[in-house]
């Protein structure tokens, strides 16, 4: 592997139907839903879990793209949201998707940078973007069952 490639990978541990554990390299994320979903509200759910990865790795490439272009950023505030219909996931008749129709992404930045130097910035983290690019473009997943039997 070069080094500008990265294989990634996380590891589930179920706990019930709405709470899990994920292990992501040495840190453990919990993972749950509100009281309302069944869950025990004891941490952010699977969509919310998206929406953070989103606004880190735009914030990431803030920075990384703000370097080359020479663009001070005194302070950054990102905010993501989407609109998730539950429908299909519940099994209910719908033509709608699964997933977030849309995300929306608010970069609030302090810097003396003027406005050209700013949708140049933003043109770049945008396309540049590994999590967005995910979520804006298909791609492939692969699922497939091991099975063990009881004993």
């Amino acid at each position: 592997m070069s080094d500008t490639e990265l294989h990634a990978r996380v590891h589930l541990q179920s706990e019930t139907m709405a709470r899990c554990l994920v292990t992501a390299r040495q840190f453990k994320l919990q993972v749950d839903e509100p009281q309302s979903q069944g869950g025990r509200d004891e941490g952010p759910n699977p969509v919310e879990y998206l929406l953070a990865a989103q606004a880190g790795c735009l914030n990431y490439m803030c920075h990384w793209v703000a370097r080359e272009l020479k663009i001070t950023i005194r302070s950054l505030q990102i905010d993501v949201d989407g609109h998730v219909d539950f429908a299909r996931c519940m099994g209910l008749p719908t033509d709608k998707r699964a997933g977030f129709e849309s995300l929306n992404a608010v970069l609030r930045v302090e810097t003396d940078a003027d406005d050209d130097t700013l949708e140049e910035w933003r043109r770049r983290v945008e396309s540049r973007c590994p999590v967005g690019d995910n979520v804006a473009n298909p791609t492939p997943l692969n699922v497939s069952v091991s099975a063990t039997q009881p004993a």
